[in-house]
């Protein structure tokens, strides 16, 4: 991204015209809400101020409190808190409102570590799935004044867990985004499953991979909380690129540990349309199919490899976040690059699927054609925030922001990673990943991938 396009964003707020208001249209019809010429009136929260102590700019009102920090011993005792986090979710922990003023909140947090890392996830027994892998989550409790009262393992010995999603009855589906098989890699079992974590116990699930959602390079999950319906997005950033599928359980709305008792993956199919990178016109909609997966277990051949028949499957590259919002579900294409494969250029788009009218829309799209006036490139991990507009995590070059994005269609810059990693004379930022709030939407959790910290951010939330 260029210099001009992020200094215009960290400024302040900005608005624009297309489909954002597609993003939060409500209603049983789904259709599109167009912004009106000029775009909207943009509040934004002001312009980002420099944070003294180097490690998180945020506009003035606004405060962090880092909670936990990569090599610091875990309050357990089970070893050191590990590396590269990423995805993340809140939940509520007690009677009452959870957040400051209220109950508690249990923050669960995955750590991508692939074979090379430096810091793992310890391995405890009982949530240990395989001991030469190294990723996993742990899992941090606050209370309700905002205090770490406890830090400790939550899922050990999988490997590369990006992000997931929280299911209706309150646990983490935390997503191995790998395809490697005993044997590689050092690893001594099959990977690139999801697992079930239960943040108040997660000895109640343990480590049990949840082999009928499928094997593949897992990235997020979104589940329906009125069907029981389970959407999962696959990262593959080289031809093929990756599949959206749907997982229709044997026991729909069971509760913790129903997903073991499998059911059925289908895949995303648009007739006509092999490549979702072609579709550049916001608010174009399309009917869709669901085609049974040949092997969800990738026994011999990838899934997106295998046979769907004739009239083939539809692809996009990088397919990452991933969640539920209103009537249907929100997915992330976070670029694609004609020069590796995809049919067209763009930096990020945003997709919405209605179960109800079986109708796949298109409500962001992210340069390079689009314009400056948009939220960064590379978009990750995303959630709904607590007014109803959109919180974005930039995993792009450079500089590394969280942008708002209003219901009405502004973009402002919400927070800026300012803690240089690189080394001298070549400043790097890591990503944002795992963005959430608490139940009550009176804090924003976040964390910064690199060197692996998490933080609280209070404020005039509206």
């Amino acid at each position: 991204m260029s210099v001009t396009r992020r200094g215009l964003l960290a400024a302040g707020a900005v608005s624009f015209t297309g489909a954002l208001g597609a993003l939060f249209a409500s209603g049983a019809s789904g259709g599109p809400a167009a912004v009106a010429a000029g775009g909207a009136r943009s509040p934004g929260y002001g312009p980002l101020l420099p944070d003294p102590d180097g490690l998180l700019d945020l506009p003035a009102g606004f405060s962090y409190r880092v909670l936990s920090r990569a090599g610091q011993p875990l309050l357990s005792g089970e070893g050191v808190t590990p590396a590269n986090c990423d995805g993340m979710a809140a939940f509520g922990a007690g009677a009452g409102r959870a957040g400051p003023g209220g109950g508690r909140v249990r923050l669960v947090r995955n750590h991508e570590n692939r074979t090379t890392a430096a810091l793992r996830v310890p391995a405890v027994e009982g949530l240990t799935y395989d001991p030469a892998a190294l990723g996993g989550c742990t899992v941090l409790e606050l209370d309700p004044a905002g205090g770490v009262t406890a830090e400790r393992v939550g899922l050990a010995g999988t490997a590369v867990n990006c992000a997931g999603g929280r299911t209706p009855w309150n646990t983490w589906l935390s997503c191995e985004e790998t395809e490697d098989r005993a044997g590689d890699s050092g690893y001594s079992r099959d990977h690139g499953y999801v697992f079930e974590v239960d943040p108040a116990d997660p000895r109640r699930l343990g480590a049990v991979p949840l082999t009928a959602l499928g094997r593949f390079a897992h990235e997020a999950v979104a589940v329906d909380p009125y069907r029981g319906v389970v959407y999962e997005t696959e990262d593959a950033f080289v031809e093929p690129f990756g599949l959206f599928y749907r997982f229709l359980p044997a026991r729909p709305l069971g509760g913790p540990g129903s997903l073991r008792a499998g059911g059925l993956l289908e895949a995303l199919r648009v007739p006509g349309l092999a490549d979702l990178s072609r579709v550049d016109r916001t608010g174009a909609e399309f009917p869709v199919e669901w085609v049974p997966v040949p092997d969800p277990s990738a026994r011999v051949t990838p899934v997106r490899l295998q046979d769907f028949g004739p009239r083939g499957i539809t692809h996009a590259q990088k397919l990452e976040g991933c969640y539920w919002g209103g009537t249907g579900v929100y997915f992330v294409s976070s670029y694609a690059r004609g020069r590796e494969g995809s049919a067209a250029d763009h930096q990020g788009q945003v997709w919405f699927y209605d179960p109800l009218r079986r109708r796949l829309r298109l409500d962001i799209l992210f340069g390079p054609s689009s314009g400056v006036h948009l939220p960064g490139d590379s978009p990750d991990n995303i959630c709904l925030a607590p007014d109803g507009g959109l919180m974005v995590c930039e995993d792009g070059g450079g500089e590394q922001y969280v942008f708002g994005v209003t219901p009405g269609g502004a973009v402002h810059p919400v927070a800026r990673n300012a803690d240089d990693v690189g080394p001298p004379g070549d400043p790097q930022w890591g990503e944002f990943a795992g963005v959430t709030f608490s139940p009550d939407g009176r804090t924003m959790f976040v964390n910064a991938y690199t060197p692996g910290t998490t933080f609280a951010v209070t404020g005039p939330w509206r």
